[in-house]
């Protein structure tokens, strides 16, 4: 017989994608999703069990169904459509996990465990290193939020694997993931017609498409390849960064800048709005950003995305039309203030780069050398 594998989380888009391109795959046998709501997409032929992970009956799904694969995708930053608010959203995350793997730990017939976790149980300090590994110890650990959630799931994967060493487990932190679908707090974020800053920072932040999301997972969750190894713990994200001022300028939405110690309230404005985990997390990303290291998962488990950050970024834009500036005219402004005081800087007889006219003056702009 071929794998039976069971995906959790897959009411959402990026579960039902996960679970019909498993289904795919010639050693697959079976697949089956389970939610506590029935998904609105289709799930091609896998069964769905419709059933709350954080109640016990999830044990019974494994032993009925002979489960050797768990997927587990129900770890989230934002509630299922209305059904409940951040309560719900941490219950499922943390509580949800701990009764999964204590089913999985019963179960004779589970070999394999995938956990979708993310890059943010490494916070973010203002004495951040420039890029994490995966054995980079945070400097502060995240105190709330989607963020906590996942150091506490971590936690509780890293205590199945030492009771259950027969397992393997493999654990992906996933950069912040952007795409058409994506329903992320951060492409919440994004969503908005004005983006609020805070005043004086401009953090480098990272991108994973949710295509090459689905590719990872299917690798992880299957034999691992010749010269590969899929079991362990892998940073997951597309080359390169882009600062919070150019995807700004490459959305066409505007920034308003705010003072660092008004933030808190502008964190609670965005929650009656939608932003559902515009947490003290959430705002230390937006002030001192993340960049992690993902030389483990192109050397040790194999995968080259698809998408570079700016890539994944650039798809994330097109599905969310135009802002209330023109993006291409923008940076074509840009990218002429950076050729002409790059051209400068190399020309050391050159004047100033930008000479006032008469009777005003003109403010020096810099940006990065990948600015547009």
């Amino acid at each position: 017989m071929g794998k039976v594998v069971l995906v959790t989380g897959v009411a959402r888009q990026l579960g039902g994608r996960l679970v019909r391109r498993i289904q795919r795959d010639p050693e697959v046998d079976r697949v089956v999703g389970v939610d506590v709501v029935r998904p609105g997409h289709r799930l091609g032929g896998a069964d769905f069990v419709q059933a709350d992970i954080r109640q016990p009956a999830i044990a019974k799904v494994l032993a009925e169904y002979g489960v050797d694969t768990v997927v587990h995708m129900d770890v989230t930053g934002t509630p299922l459509g209305s059904g409940g608010g951040r309560t719900t959203v941490k219950e499922t995350n943390v509580i949800g996990t701990m009764q999964l793997l204590g089913a999985c730990q019963k179960s004779p017939t589970v070999r394999r465990l995938v956990v979708k976790s993310s890059t943010s149980v490494y916070g973010s300090a203002p004495r951040d290193p420039a890029v994490f590994t995966e054995t980079t110890p945070a400097k502060s650990l995240p105190s709330g939020g989607f963020a906590k959630d996942a150091v506490e799931v971590e936690g509780y994967v890293r205590g199945f694997a030492r009771r259950r060493p027969d397992v393997a487990v493999c654990v992906l932190r996933f950069a912040n993931i952007l795409g058409p679908s994506a329903d992320s707090p951060l492409a919440e974020y994004f969503s908005l017609p004005v983006l609020p800053t805070v005043l004086g920072y401009d953090p480098r932040l990272q991108f994973v498409h949710e295509d090459d999301v689905i590719d990872v997972l299917r690798i992880a969750s299957g034999e691992a390849r010749r010269g590969t190894l899929n079991s362990g713990t892998f940073n997951v994200a597309g080359e390169g960064v882009l600062l919070l001022s150019q995807c700004s300028r490459r959305l066409g939405r505007p920034t308003v800048p705010v003072l660092l110690p008004a933030v808190r309230w502008v964190g609670t404005a965005l929650r009656t709005v939608g932003v559902t985990d515009f947490s003290p997390e959430q705002i230390r990303l937006l002030t001192h950003g993340r960049v992690v290291s993902t030389t483990e998962m192109r050397e040790t488990l194999g995968y080259e995305p698809k998408y570079t950050t700016v890539e994944t970024f650039a798809d994330f834009a097109r599905s969310r039309g135009p802002g209330l500036l023109p993006p291409d005219s923008l940076a074509r402004a840009v990218d002429r203030v950076a050729d002409r005081m790059a051209d400068r800087m190399m020309d050391p007889t050159a004047g100033p780069a930008f000479a006032p006219s008469s009777g005003g003056s003109v403010t020096g702009v810099t940006t990065p050398s990948n600015a547009e």
